[in-house]
């Protein structure tokens, strides 16, 4: 079956992987398709929400490539994958110990404790310490927030979101500020320059909300 792929941080990577469930042992996820059987690491709540061995599933990907090991780490949605990549950006989090966080977890206590600033219940977290609870709340508060249906991930504007949350914004502040911005814009316009007239507008709203 085709394979996608895309670059992200420079390093080339498999986008997801579309085959049959061989086996599960612990954090680990067998995966058969075109006659090859995959290696994937991934979080036991992630895990828990695959089909039985034998039956089809879709797996999200993120490969760890360095000198000495190349892993291969999956995730049941795109979402997952996105925490798990911000979670590997905070100090003192690899990628093996973003795995037991987020199995430890599940993704809208993450999220609430996080926007909530609810250090007891990360540290209830096994694995994750005191100091580590507090680089999260630090580091990721606002990053993890789904935007609203009228600019999610798999619109045109979550892309801006995206983009936005790069600049260093709050996720959940970029993806209102496109809301309103978009009530605002005249009619007619090309898709491209509607495109550019959000993102310069909703700037602007975010600038003043600072």
């Amino acid at each position: 079956m085709p394979i996608a792929a895309y670059c992200l941080y420079n390093k080339t990577m498999f986008n997801s992987i579309y085959g049959i469930v061989n086996g599960k042992n612990g954090e680990t996820l067998f995966l058969l398709t075109g006659g090859i059987e995959w290696e994937i690491l991934m979080p036991l709540t992630d895990m828990e929400s695959l089909p039985p061995a034998g039956e089809e599933c879709r797996i999200f990907t993120w490969m760890l490539h360095r000198e000495d090991q190349m892993r291969l780490f999956g995730f049941s949605g795109e979402t997952r994958r996105n925490t798990f990549l911000e979670l590997i950006k905070v100090e003192g989090i690899g990628p093996k110990n973003a795995l037991k966080i987020m199995g430890g977890i599940g993704q809208e206590d993450l999220e609430r404790a996080l926007e909530t600033g609810d250090l007891a219940r990360l540290e209830a977290v096994p694995g994750l310490g005191k100091k580590t609870a507090q680089k999260m709340l630090l580091a990721l508060k606002g990053k993890l927030v789904h935007a609203p249906s009228a600019v999610a991930a798999d619109t045109p504007y979550g892309d801006l979101v995206e983009a936005l949350a790069e600049m260093g914004y709050e996720k959940r502040a970029a993806a209102e500020a496109i809301s309103r911005a978009e009530k605002d814009l005249p009619e007619g316009l090309a898709p491209e320059e509607k495109e550019k007239l959000l993102f310069k507008n909703a700037i602007v709203q975010l600038g003043m909300s600072n």
